[in-house]
């Protein structure tokens, strides 16, 4: 008997440890599925923010790129001032008089035309600050705010515009390093009238000196730092509520914005402490190319990235809040979190409540369960493999060996091989030396500065053409079983390219033919609207207008002659003067032109142009349109059909010589036509040899 309780006590004992051992193994296994279910989401968490890094990050690319090309412009515009050749035969016979001005030949003339050169520059490219209240009313010089200056290597100041502030400061010092050979930039400040104002110095050198050592004087261009820059932080489209872009700067201690902020913050009216807690601008500016989650300049907490602009002591910082990048994903993540947890629980209480059914029941339900999960996670993959193959461009992950890590269907097929072969091989080995090296260089900065990058290359299709493909580079994380490595995602747009081509080449036959038919029924005016067309296209290059602009004066310039094919001939062909209403009618065929071609698709608004060309700077024109109000198009297109009309000879006169047409544009300048126009024109005349190359336009058709 005693035995027997001996035996069931040791039963008991056997049964005790395994409960509390299965009892040990259900919580563990518990822990570790809600332990694998916070990982899940802290992945994807970080998946998100990962999203957000790139977007961030191709807006702050973009913003830079803009920036920059800004204060490239303003040093282009001064560098064309410094390399003018009458600037610096003036410096370097003042350098050979010891800087005595009473022994430059012909002094006052070569000063008087040094500032004239300035003023246009100055008032063509920006530099030349807008007149305060006070100095319009009662006839005073304008504040010291802004202007170009030119001064001698003996630090003497030789010519300035009017506003042109003081040499002394961070001017001087400016003039100091430019001297000695460096272009410099003078950094934002906030001059004495109020406005924020900016600078930038650059050396010149004599005739016959090599740049890049000492030079003979210093041009310095000061100006008003407005909406010409900061608009260019603004990104197009933008849709985040809270998403922003500025610049700032390191002054030692504190982090100073330079920009406005939008809470109504003016610029260089903030500066705060880059000890400041989690401060992002003090990240951004230590980390230029980063990414972290700080506080904005107002405390809260936001994503932020930033990028270092270069040649200047300037970054750029893009942020967007976190409530409002990352409020979706937590609340799904959150979701998602809750049912799994909830689902671990329930797993773990049904366990429970089914041990008593037996071992071998509870292993089939453990087995069915994995079984589940598994399916789960293949469908997860599958659905991933599906989205990806379904796309018609091909998707690639190469590393920084140029070794692929991943491929979808449509790059398989390219390279004639199933996706999992493509796995392991080297770029060259698959799509050949040429596209491996043409992507290489593009995929190793991807992976080293974690900046994504675009490209389109062109690549011998073999059979004598050019195949063009368009690229996009993506930064991706290495984890334990992936390398560091660039998404690439390429894009055949070689029908696409030739069809444009093809296109723009049609219409532009099409518009010369048309031309022509109008040239033969007038000798006199044969050849005037490609004349016209030419002169518009520099003068719209010599204001910096980008390509469509460009493009714009250029086709509508040929297509304004268009309506004189209803003109009598008699009238195309008069010897006599014009009468008023044979004038009228010239001058209305413009319009004919524009109705014309109304229905004809342009990349730019040539027909309004054509509308808009008879337009006066003062209003008198038949729509009434006064100064900017018209298109900056038809302001250049109706200075250089002026230009080339009067330089031309017709059948009822003679041309007119280029320094009295030069007289005639001057003098109607501000009344008839656009000044800046008028100025770009005459600079490309005087100075990039404009003379010379359009003295023809003066000789008759029949010595021509």
């Amino acid at each position: 008997m005693a035995d027997i309780r001996h035996d069931d006590d040791v039963d008991k004992r056997r049964l005790g440890r395994l409960i509390a051992g299965a009892a040990a193994t259900l919580v563990l296994a518990s822990v570790a599925g809600v332990w694998l279910a916070v990982s899940y989401v802290g992945s994807e968490r970080q998946r998100a923010m990962q999203e957000w890094q790139i977007r961030l990050g191709i807006v702050a690319d973009s913003r830079v790129a803009a920036v920059e090309d800004w204060v490239q412009g303003n040093l282009a515009a001064l560098s064309d001032l410094a390399a003018n050749e009458s600037l610096q035969l003036y410096l370097t016979e003042l350098a050979f008089a010891q800087w005595d001005r009473a022994q430059v030949t012909d002094e006052a003339a070569q000063a008087g035309y040094l500032y004239n050169l300035l003023a246009a520059a100055a008032e063509r490219e920006g530099f030349a600050g807008p007149p305060s209240e006070s100095a319009a009313i009662a006839n005073v010089a304008r504040p010291a705010l802004a202007g170009i200056a030119l001064v001698a290597g003996n630090g003497d100041p030789l010519a300035a515009t009017p506003g042109m502030p003081p040499l002394e400061g961070a001017l001087a010092a400016a003039y100091e390093s430019a001297i000695g050979g460096d272009a410099t930039l003078i950094d934002m400040f906030r001059s004495e009238a109020g406005p924020v104002t900016t600078g930038f110095a650059l050396p010149v050198y004599g005739l016959q000196d090599d740049p890049g050592g000492s030079g003979i004087g210093v041009v310095i261009g000061v100006r008003v730092v407005g909406d010409g820059l900061y608009r260019r932080l603004r990104q197009p489209g933008e849709i985040a509520r809270t998403a922003e872009t500025y610049l700032v700067r390191d002054d030692g201690t504190t982090v100073t914005y330079l920009s406005p902020l939008a809470d109504g913050t003016r610029p260089l009216e903030l500066s705060l402490d880059k000890t400041t807690p989690d401060l992002g601008a003090a990240f951004g500016i230590a980390n230029p190319g980063g990414f972290a989650v700080g506080r904005d300049h107002a405390g809260a907490e936001a994503l932020i990235t930033a990028r270092a602009v270069a040649g200047t002591p300037w970054t750029l910082v893009r942020k967007v809040s976190r409530d409002e990048a990352m409020a979706p994903v937590d609340s799904r993540l959150n979701t998602i979190l809750a049912v799994l947890v909830l689902l671990i629980v329930g797993v773990a209480v049904t366990i429970v409540a089914v041990w008593r059914h037996g071992t071998s029941l509870r292993a089939a339900q453990a087995a069915s369960r994995f079984k589940v999960a598994a399916e789960r996670f293949e469908n997860m993959v599958k659905f991933m493999r599906v989205v990806t193959d379904s796309q018609p461009t091909e998707i690639v992950a190469v590393t920084a060996e140029g070794t692929y890590t991943y491929a979808n269907r449509t790059a398989a097929e390219a390279a004639g091989m199933a996706p999992e072969d493509m796995m392991g091989k080297n770029v060259a080995s698959v799509a050949g030396p040429i596209v491996a090296g043409a992507y290489a260089e593009i995929n190793g900065r991807v992976i080293h500065s974690f900046a994504p990058e675009r490209a389109v290359k062109g690549f011998d299709d073999g059979e004598g053409g050019t195949r063009w493909i368009r690229s996009a580079h993506m930064p991706l994380r290495g984890d334990r079983d992936y390398p560091p490595a660039s998404l690439m995602i390429l894009d055949d747009i070689t029908d696409l390219t030739l069809e444009t081509e093809r296109s723009k080449r049609r219409l532009m036959q099409l518009v010369d033919t048309l031309v022509g038919v109008v040239d033969r029924r007038d000798p006199h005016s044969a050849d005037h609207s490609a004349r016209v067309a030419e002169v518009a296209r520099a003068v719209a290059e010599e204001m910096g207008l980008d390509d469509v602009h460009q493009s714009t004066a250029d086709m509508a310039a040929r297509l304004m002659n268009l309506g004189k094919i209803y003109i009598p001939q008699e009238v195309l062909a008069k010897t006599s003067g014009l009468t008023d209403a044979e004038k009228a009618l010239l001058a209305g065929s413009v319009e004919v032109s524009a109705e014309m071609v109304e229905k004809v698709e342009f990349e730019g608004p040539v027909v309004e142009t054509l509308r808009q060309i008879n337009e006066t700077w003062d209003g008198r024109g038949r729509l009434g349109l006064t100064g900017e109000r018209t298109l900056v198009t038809a302001r250049v297109v109706a200075v250089a059909n002026a230009f080339v009309g009067m330089l031309s000879p017709r059948a009822w006169r003679d041309g007119h010589d280029m320094d009295g047409v030069i007289a005639r544009l001057t003098e109607a300048a501000d009344t008839d036509f656009d000044r800046r126009v008028v100025l770009a024109l005459v600079h490309h005349l005087e100075n990039k040899g404009g003379r010379a190359k359009w003295a023809h336009f003066g000789t008759p058709p029949a010595e021509a």
